[in-house]
Order: structure tokens, then C-alpha cells, then sequence
């Protein structure tokens, strides 16, 4: 007689397997490592050049950020709590700062040599052990913007992106030639970075067939409009 009391008892005692799942879902989380803040680099060497570059009026948040370190430690609701709005700009920024860890950057972000956001190109010669007569565009000091090329350091960086045409012109993502001297500068630009949104046709794929319909069916009532009036 006492079994059948006992069991609604036990059941109520024995742990539930949705209870401990979650408990060590949110244990996993609360222990999850923070991912590993990255250091700054010459073409970004603080927030407030980060967020110009990879645009959508980001920049105007810097003061927003007491430090770099804080940039790249906050969370999506973290965001917000600092009036980063709306939620598609908390998530663009989240992206750009996943990029920035796994070194997906934008042009310039392999510059080695850059004062005041800025950085100067020049075009070199390969080395004496390189079999190529091609030339090559190197990123060199300000301070050496002038030096003939047998004065410049024998190791140089090669920025992805920027090419020598014809004889001496660097061409590449906001390269500006000097003018009466040989070289390029870039400089750090608003938006310079930034992942262009797609151009919605006919109002997105939600409303794109409601507004073809519309259209369509206004094209032929212009046509019996015209006929009727023959």
C-alpha cells in the first residue's frame, strides 16, 4: 500500500534531465573563454581609426569605448547598454571585429610604416636573388620618401593590393600619387574598409513579387487605356 505512494514522491525527488541540461548550458557559457583580444597594428592603432575605417558612422561611438581592450570585450547587449543602434550595426561591428582577430583586413591593414594615418609607397626593384625584372611597390617611411632606392632598407613590406603600371605609377586602394615626386600616400578614409550593403530591387525579396504584380498590372491598364483611346 505504501509503493504507490511513494512513487509520485520519488519522481518529484529524482532530478529532471531538462533541469541539468540547462544548468550546465549556462555552466559552459559562464565559462566559455573570453576569445583573444588582438593587438593594435601601424594602420590601426586605436579605436577611433578602427571604426573610421570600417564605416557606417561607427566612428561617431569612439568616445563610447574607454580603451581598445574594452572595444573588442563587449557582447551584443553590452553594445546596446552603450546605445549602438540599431541591431544591425551591433552585429556589422561584431563581424569587424571577428575579421580583425582572424587578420581579415581591409587595404592597408599590412602597412608596417605609418605616421598620422598616413603611409607612403614607393616603387623598388626586386632583389639581386629575385629573377624578375617586374617591379615591386614597397611601404617605406615617411622620413624616406625622397632616399634613392640603393639608401632604402634591403627589407621591405609589400602591401597586398597596390601594383606598379607602366613605369613607375602605383595604383591600389586609395593611393594618391604625389604629385612632382615618385610614390603614392594612403591615407586612413571614413568607410575605407567598410562591407557595402546590396541595393534592394523592388523592395527586397519580401515585397518583390507584391511590387512586380502592381507594376505589371498599372502597365497594362496604361495599354487599354491607350487602345480604348484610338
Amino acid at each position: 500500500m505504501k509503493a504507490p505512494r511513494l512513487r509520485p514522491l520519488a519522481q518529484l525527488l529524482a532530478p529532471s534531465v531538462d533541469f541539468c541540461a540547462a544548468s550546465q548550458t549556462r555552466w559552459l557559457h559562464r565559462t566559455r573563454p573570453q576569445p583573444p583580444i588582438p593587438k593594435p597594428r601601424p594602420f590601426v592603432p586605436d579605436v577611433q581609426t578602427f571604426l573610421t575605417l570600417i564605416g557606417r558612422g561607427l566612428s561617431k561611438h569612439a568616445s563610447k569605448f574607454p580603451s581598445w581592450d574594452a572595444l573588442f570585450s563587449l557582447s551584443s547587449p553590452q553594445l546596446q547598454e552603450l546605445g549602438i543602434e540599431p541591431p544591425r550595426t551591433r552585429r556589422y561591428l561584431l563581424q569587424w571585429l571577428n575579421k580583425y582577430r582572424l587578420g581579415a583586413l581591409g587595404p592597408g591593414g599590412d602597412f608596417e610604416h605609418v605616421r598620422d594615418g598616413q603611409a607612403l609607397l614607393r616603387v623598388a626593384m626586386p632583389p639581386a636573388q629575385v629573377l624578375s625584372n617586374a617591379r615591386w611597390v614597397v611601404n617605406v617611411p615617411l622620413d624616406q620618401a625622397d632616399a634613392p632606392q640603393e639608401q632604402l632598407p634591403e627589407k621591405l613590406p609589400r602591401p597586398r593590393g597596390y601594383l606598379v603600371k607602366g613605369f613607375k605609377s602605383i595604383v591600389g586602394p586609395y593611393a594618391m600619387p604625389l604629385p612632382g615626386r615618385d610614390g603614392a600616400v594612403v591615407k586612413v578614409t571614413e568607410g575605407m574598409w567598410e562591407d557595402r550593403r546590396g541595393h534592394k530591387i523592388d523592395g527586397g525579396e519580401r515585397r518583390r513579387a507584391e511590387v512586380r504584380f502592381k507594376r505589371r498590372s498599372a502597365e497594362r491598364r496604361a495599354e487599354l487605356e491607350a487602345q480604348m483611346g484610338r
